[in-house]
């Protein structure tokens, strides 16, 4: 006998429960007569036991008792498109009809068995087919919605993508001249002038700064970020890029402090998307802290315990701590308006702005969390309404 061929469009979980639905004999078999699903009603006609495996058996030889030339024409029949075959079968309660059925799309058989002087009852008869066809049908269509949906997102991403490179070389150029311009390098200008250029060039920046978030979701979205793990000075890298914004917060009149630990160790990390990271915290917290307000940026050793909490008793835990920090502990802290605590996990998620208030597209802290979470490091945020916000993340020491 040819080897069974089981199909795959419709899952045998979903067949078993889409037949057990059915009060009347059904069963259903691959073209070789191997049973893949079977009805309560089937097995207790042929007379075994609800919690029997009757799985194991084969259709034609053990249950109906066909000879092999029987089996060879009622196949060959199904096969050339036929779409019914009935056969009678004897049984202790009465003559009986097997409908068989062919389910062109997945290559099952479905039997149905019933008396064979009972009224035949069209509806009854097309059940089980056409509860195949249906999930079938259903299944074609959630994917091919999903595939849809796929390259509608791949589309986005490769047009941020492409938008993004296009105007990162312009605004170069253009913050260039603005820098030479406020230099006096072309000339003295007066207090208005540098007022209106330093307004002009901030701007500037601000569009330098979404261009850069584009080009990160696009790398993030489409899967080509690649970590450029180097042992690197975690404070040089914290330094570096506060320095850089020490003149937003300045022009905004918010105090920025700096706290970095001098016991942070070197290690292995991403410079630059670790820097992006730290960037999209202090971004955010330079939008929601008031003028005359605080932003402290902290970074110190910590000891990271990644084991659940309930799997040993504190004190337990405590025996096996390590000696050393085995992660370190960057935190960004405001003066602002707090966030709610039922936007905690949601305001990491790309495009969310749970304040409408303040400019930018909802993406800095998606990329923060997507960029410490390359590094296998973790990022959450504690605040209440109206009493500051606080951003931290991990930094595992050792990268493997």
């Amino acid at each position: 006998m040819a080897e069974a061929r089981f199909p795959t469009a419709v899952p045998v979980s979903a067949l078993r429960g889409i037949i057990a639905a059915i009060d009347k004999p059904v069963l259903v078999s691959d073209r070789a007569g191997r049973i893949v699903a079977v009805n309560e009603a089937a097995k207790h006609l042929f007379g075994y036991p609800v919690d029997s495996e009757v799985e194991k058996l084969n259709l034609f030889e053990d249950l109906l008792k066909w000879e092999a030339s029987e089996i060879s024409v009622t196949v060959d029949e199904l096969s050339s498109g036929k779409g019914l075959v009935d056969h009678e079968m004897d049984h202790a309660s009465g003559p009986k009809l097997v409908r068989l059925q062919a389910a062109a799309e997945s290559g099952w058989l479905v039997a149905q068995i019933k008396d064979k002087n009972s009224e035949s009852d069209a509806a009854t008869q097309l059940t089980v087919q056409e509860l195949l066809q249906e999930r079938e049908i259903t299944y074609r269509n959630l994917l091919a919605a999903y595939l849809k949906l796929q390259e509608v997102n791949r589309q986005k991403t490769v047009f941020l993508a492409s938008a993004a490179h296009e105007l990162k070389t312009p605004l170069a150029v253009i913050k260039g001249y603005y820098d030479l311009l406020l230099a006096g390098s072309l000339g003295r200008l007066t207090e208005k002038q540098k007022d209106i250029l330093e307004e002009s060039k901030e701007s500037c920046e601000r569009l330098v700064r979404l261009v850069s978030m584009f080009l990160n979701y696009s790398a993030l979205e489409s899967g080509k970020l690649v970590l450029q793990l180097r042992e690197n000075d975690l404070r040089d890298c914290l330094d570096e890029m506060a320095k850089r914004w020490a003149e937003a917060f300045q022009r905004k009149s918010v105090r920025l402090e700096v706290q970095l630990d001098p016991a942070i160790p070197t290690f292995r990390f991403d410079y630059q998307k670790v820097q992006q990271a730290a960037a999209n915290l202090l971004d955010n917290a330079l939008k929601h802290t008031p003028s005359g307000g605080n932003v402290t940026l902290v970074a110190k050793p910590h000891f990271w315990e990644r084991r659940v909490a309930e799997v040993a008793p504190s004190q337990e835990r405590r025996r096996f701590r390590l000696p050393r920090p085995n992660s370190v502990e960057v935190s960004v802290t405001d003066s602002g308006g707090g966030i709610p605590a039922e936007h905690h996990q949601e305001i990491f998620e790309d495009f969310v702005r749970v304040d409408r208030n303040t400019s930018g597209m909802g993406l800095g802290l998606a990329i923060a969390k997507r960029l410490v979470q390359a590094h296998r490091g973790e990022i959450w945020v504690e605040s209440e309404a109206r009493k500051g916000s606080t951003f931290r993340f991990l930094l595992p020491i050792e990268q493997s």
